[in-house]
């Protein structure tokens, strides 16, 4: 816990972007990882949702026509993260799962600009 109150003094207080905060009737769709939209062409499809939930390394760049290129919300546990810059929008919102002691290390590398 003591490592907890430590990391949470290292983050700037915030909330959620205002187009994220302002839809009042959001349609949802969570985008995996596994591969199963691969060939599907449904990329128009999906980008129609308010919010687009991507798991982990769910890939974009290079993928689009089947996998949309909206992405509202990045939802990772760190060894999960992506490693392509590409896959981070600016104006998505990334969500880290911590749930072992060497995810808090890695947030905290990650807030001081620290190799971990």
């Amino acid at each position: 816990s003591d490592k907890l109150e430590k990391l949470l003094e290292l983050l700037p207080e915030d909330d959620l972007p205002e187009d994220l905060k302002s839809k009042h009737c959001k349609r949802c769709v969570v985008v995996g990882s596994g591969g199963i939209l691969h060939g599907s062409e449904l990329g128009h499809l999906l980008n129609q949702f308010d919010v687009v939930i991507r798991l982990n390394d769910a890939p974009v760049h290079g993928y689009t026509d089947h996998v949309g290129d909206k992405t509202t919300i990045r939802l990772t546990y760190p060894e999960g993260a992506p490693l392509s810059e590409h896959e981070y929008p600016p104006a998505s919102l990334f969500v880290a799962a911590l749930f072992k002691s060497v995810d808090f290390n890695w947030l905290e590398a990650m807030i001081r600009n620290e190799t971990l």
